[in-house]
């Protein structure tokens, strides 16, 4: 019982019966169904027995009212007559075998003139006015009726019969004993029904605990498939449900046998799309790397003719000037192929201390260079911060963020970069923030931004030349260091945010030592790159 309680509310808060756990269900409508039984089979035996003990009552009131009516005619008016009994009782009421409690009164003319109630000393009881008036209009059919006489006697059970001389003879007999029974009838009920609903919750609750334990083991296989990671890499989908619960004779069996099934064909399908992905990065890596000498070679006979392009004709050597254009755009997408399916082949990085600062220094450098239309702003912190990873895969992660701002953005955008430490302090972090003014990314761009050749040219400036692989080898370079990348745009701002944990060993070099780095331009205010580049 407080096992289903505890289930069913978290906080304190009360949960839809929906929302319960399938043994909570169970056993709710177990023990819902026992109750109901029993509230029907106790309901039913208090009926029942207060009918049969009403039933008993009323004949003993008539034998009683019989009684009182023999005396009431008898002749000599010894104990019956017309006389009183005392207290203004009616003598009849004095007949031997008239038992404790009876009522006994007389009307005439419809006034009450004699009524009394034996006591356990076999002496009458006055009855007060209240009581008389509710005994002056029962109607006086021979017909048992219950009446209320009030705190003093309680309920009883009453008759009335007219006499030849017109006179009327009501008796009671009460009903504090059936109410008696009846109570304590029902208070067993109830006692005996409560002990069985917690004797039936508690074995209940074992009993469906027992059956719904090949349903449990079904579930826990599910869970650990729903851990594995099946979007990329070789999965070795060996989970499968027990035997034992895939007897298909039973409802948990075809469950299990069924998700065996299902684990069966998307281990064949995985296996398959692995195969699959090999073979296509297998094919890029070895394009890419084929492509590479034939396209060195046609940019470097394209340059040979520098020197000899004035002698030749307009056309020619603008030909010339746009094929080793292209060879160069061609090479630097070949390299991005070949870096992405390095990454996916899960080559091992080179690991080293990284000094974050410093390479941040060099690549906004590098940015403002290339991008003098644009306003470029450096933070750094006062001490420099350092990851354990690969230097120059790090530095194409800042150079793919800055060259993405540049060629996305108009003139005169302002392009910011900062780093600052982040984490908790037991796992320290390094975080890189890129972020501009401009126009921002659509909406429904954004869920595929780090997707691989996904262009967003025609959205966030007029420029070209976009291969969409830049963002992509950020996602992969980042996964390979075991950081995050995340990114937040709207109209008039847009930032990536690159999360990498921190190396053990920090940096800490003299700033006299590396002034001629630029390191004495760092500092822990916003200022433009061209102040480092003149550094």
């Amino acid at each position: 019982m407080t096992t289903t309680g505890t289930t069913n509310a978290t906080n304190g808060r009360w949960r839809h019966p929906r929302s319960w756990s399938l043994r909570t269900r169970l056993l709710a409508a177990l023990l819902a169904l026992l109750a109901a039984v029993s509230l029907i089979i106790g309901l039913v035996s208090v009926f029942a027995l207060n009918q049969f003990l009403l039933g008993r009552l009323d004949d003993q009131l008539v034998a009683a009212g019989v009684r009182s009516q023999g005396a009431d005619r008898s002749p000599d008016g010894g104990a019956g007559g017309h006389g009183s009994g005392g207290h203004g009782g009616p003598d009849f009421l004095l007949t031997p075998g008239q038992a404790e409690g009876t009522l006994g009164a007389r009307l005439v003319n419809g006034t009450v003139e004699q009524a009394g109630v034996l006591d356990r000393r076999g002496a009458q009881v006055a009855v007060g006015s209240h009581e008389r008036s509710l005994l002056a209009a029962l109607p006086a059919d021979g017909r048992a009726r219950t009446r209320d006489l009030g705190d003093k006697f309680g309920d009883y059970r009453l008759i009335a019969s007219q006499e030849s001389d017109g006179d009327v003879i009501v008796t009671g007999l009460p009903l504090a004993g059936v109410h008696a029974t009846v109570y304590r009838l029902a208070a067993v009920a109830g006692l005996v029904a409560l002990a069985g609903l917690i004797i039936a919750g508690l074995v209940g609750a074992a009993i469906i605990r027992l059956a719904l334990q090949p349903l449990r083991r079904v579930a826990a296989t599910a869970r650990r498939v729903s851990e594995l990671s099946l979007d990329r890499g070789e999965v070795a989908l060996g989970v499968r449900v027990p035997e034992e619960d895939t007897d298909p004779r039973t409802e948990v069996g075809q469950v299990g046998s069924a998700l065996n099934q299902m684990l069966g064909h998307v281990s064949s399908a995985l296996s398959a799309r692995q195969a699959s992905e090999m073979r296509v990065r297998r094919f890029v890596a070895d394009a890419s790397h084929e492509l590479r000498t034939p396209l060195s070679a046609i940019r470097g006979y394209a340059e040979l003719t520098r020197p000899k392009r004035d002698e030749l004709p307009a056309d020619v050597d603008h030909a010339l000037s746009r094929i080793e254009s292209q060879t160069v755009r061609m090479s630097g997408l070949v390299a991005d192929l070949l870096q992405l399916a390095r990454l996916d082949s899960g080559r091992p990085l080179e690991t080293a201390d990284v000094d974050v600062s410093r390479l941040l220094v060099d690549a906004v450098s590098d940015a403002q260079a290339a991008g003098r239309d644009h306003s470029w702003q450096l933070d750094l912190p006062e001490e420099p911060l350092s990851v354990s990873g690969d230097a120059a895969a790090l530095h194409r992660v800042v150079d793919n963020l800055l060259t993405n701002a540049r060629i996305h953005t108009p003139p005169a955008t302002t392009i910011s970069v900062s780093l600052h430490s982040g984490g908790d302090p037991a796992a320290p972090t390094v975080q890189l923030r890129v972020s501009d003014n401009g126009p921002g990314i659509p909406a429904e761009l954004q869920p595929e931004v780090f997707e691989r050749f996904t262009r967003g040219d025609t959205s966030r400036s007029r420029a070209a030349g976009s291969s969409g692989l830049g963002l992509a080898i950020v996602a992969a370079i980042v996964g390979a260091h075991h950081g995050t990348v995340v990114m937040a745009s709207q109209p008039g701002r847009t930032e990536f945010t690159v999360e990498l944990p921190r190396s053990d060993e920090q940096i800490a070099e003299p700033p006299d030592q590396v002034s001629a780095s630029g390191y004495e331009q760092l500092a822990p205010v916003t200022e433009d790159a061209s102040a480092i580049i003149e550094a």
